[in-house]
């Protein structure tokens, strides 16, 4: 076989592997994600914005923190990104409350992968309000200060908001995202196509994409 012909043989296998990156990872509807119906509110209208839903006790959720941090490094300016505690159960409103209290106390970003690492690490159990308790006032917060954060107005009407969202959003499972108040997608149905593929990675990549779809070209901001 002629040189030529080789080089000719070798530049159409390399366009068609470059047309196969670009197509693999295609999304639809009803496939790598599926529409919220009907369509949730968002808090900021100017933005665009992604829920994830988590549960402090799912091993998946802590799994995927280290990716979704990584993303959220360099997730696109015009992305607002909203924490949700998903509650299908009684016994998942003490963890959601335990996430508002953070937050009530202005602790959030120090306790979130504390509590995360307490329960799928180090195995402690924290399913009861003494349980978290004793997790705050291990990571400085007075019980006087817990006790009034836990019972106030404030985080009881998250907790219920939490799990309205949770019934809204149509999810069944965690972790899962909502981009937009439109569209839902989750590790298991972002990766439908992709057989064999890292699912929180696909799921962000779906993220990514319908982001960009909602994104009009005022808001397609440079990346963080």
């Amino acid at each position: 076989m002629g040189y030529g012909i080789m080089k000719k043989i070798l530049l159409a296998f390399m366009a068609a592997l470059m047309m196969q990156a670009t197509t693999a990872f295609a999304i639809d509807e009803g496939f790598e994600y599926n529409l919220v119906t009907p369509a949730m509110g968002t808090a900021d209208k100017t933005k665009v914005e992604v829920i994830e839903f988590f549960w402090y006790g799912c091993p998946h959720c802590y799994s995927f923190e280290p990716d979704l941090n990584k993303w959220l490094k360099k997730k696109p300016a015009n992305v607002n990104f909203v924490r949700v505690p998903a509650i299908f159960r009684e016994n998942w409103v003490p963890q959601a409350r335990a996430y508002y209290t953070a937050e009530a106390l202005g602790i959030l970003d120090k306790t979130h992968s504390l509590f995360f690492r307490a329960l799928h690490k180090d195995r402690i159990r924290l399913a009861t309000e003494k349980d978290i308790a004793a997790f705050f006032v291990s990571n400085g917060v007075s019980q006087e200060a817990f006790t009034q954060a836990w019972n106030s107005f404030v985080v009881q009407s998250r907790v219920k908001r939490a799990i309205t969202l949770t019934r809204r959003s149509g999810i069944t499972g965690v972790p899962a995202m909502i981009v937009n108040g439109k569209y839902r997608t989750s590790a298991k149905e972002a990766s439908i196509n992709n057989p064999g593929g890292a699912g929180h990675d696909d799921m962000l990549r779906v993220v990514d994409a319908l982001v960009k779809k909602e994104s009009s070209p005022a808001k397609a901001t440079a990346k963080k």
